[in-house]
């Protein structure tokens, strides 16, 4: 592990993830030793003992309290552990351990505060759904407009953060239900410089979170209404 290893942490939530951790942090391992941090999120399968015996330190939530709420319980585990940089991403293997030097260089060099995957600068295997597609740039046109930036892939959990943006995260300005657009935008408004890197992506090996007719609707009024609440905010 080199120096700068040390200093920052790859966060993964997890929830029912027994037969992908383990090759997920396998595939960390094959190009990053960087401490990996498991959270748990009231998984009923075996993932918290899959990811200990990869070698992950892991934390277990005593239920389901969903994904952005599993995230913010790892950002301030990593805080109170002193990591001064953190990588997220998935369980299942859809995010590239390879792209994670990509990640998490502009970050280390002080670049920017936050760096976010985009599975659309660069070509990959992801294909998304057509109505997941459609709202991905539905969602990064207006998030777009709203940052004055341009961004690509609003809905991406392949991300690089400083301390700063951790601590941003660990507060109760986070939306721990479908943290997305509305983060980015919140950001944006905090002052918080960012970037799109190309990374790469891969189709999950289940449903998404957004899959089905009924959560894709959900999504898109929470998210909706979460920039709304967003911009009725004093910066």
């Amino acid at each position: 592990m080199n120096e700068k290893e040390k200093d920052y942490a790859i966060i993964i939530p997890a929830y029912n993830e027994a037969g992908r951790i383990s090759t997920t942090i396998a595939g960390i391992r094959k190009f990053n030793a960087a401490d990996i941090i498991v959270v748990c999120d009231g998984s009923v399968d075996d993932t918290a003992d899959e990811a200990r015996s990869a070698g992950a330190s892991v934390i277990e939530l005593p239920f389901n309290m969903g994904y952005g709420a599993a995230l913010q319980t790892g950002f301030k585990y990593a805080l109170k552990k002193k990591y001064q940089f953190a990588v997220q991403m998935d369980a299942d293997g859809q995010h590239d351990p390879l792209s994670i030097q990509a990640l998490i260089a502009p970050i280390l060099m002080d670049e920017v505060d936050i760096v976010i995957g985009s599975r659309f600068l660069s070509e990959g295997s992801y294909r998304a759904p057509f109505v997941r597609r459609m709202g991905m740039y539905f969602f990064g046109f207006i998030t777009s407009i709203l940052t004055g930036r341009k961004i690509t892939d609003p809905t991406s959990g392949f991300q690089a953060l400083n301390k700063r943006v951790m601590e941003f995260y660990a507060s109760k300005a986070y939306p721990i239900d479908y943290p997305d657009a509305d983060v980015i935008i919140m950001l944006h408004r905090q002052g918080f410089r960012f970037k799109e890197v190309p990374v790469i992506m891969h189709n999950a090996a289940k449903p998404s979170m957004h899959g089905g007719i009924i959560k894709p609707v959900y999504y898109i009024f929470k998210m909706l209404l979460s920039i709304f609440l967003t911009l009725l905010r004093k910066e």
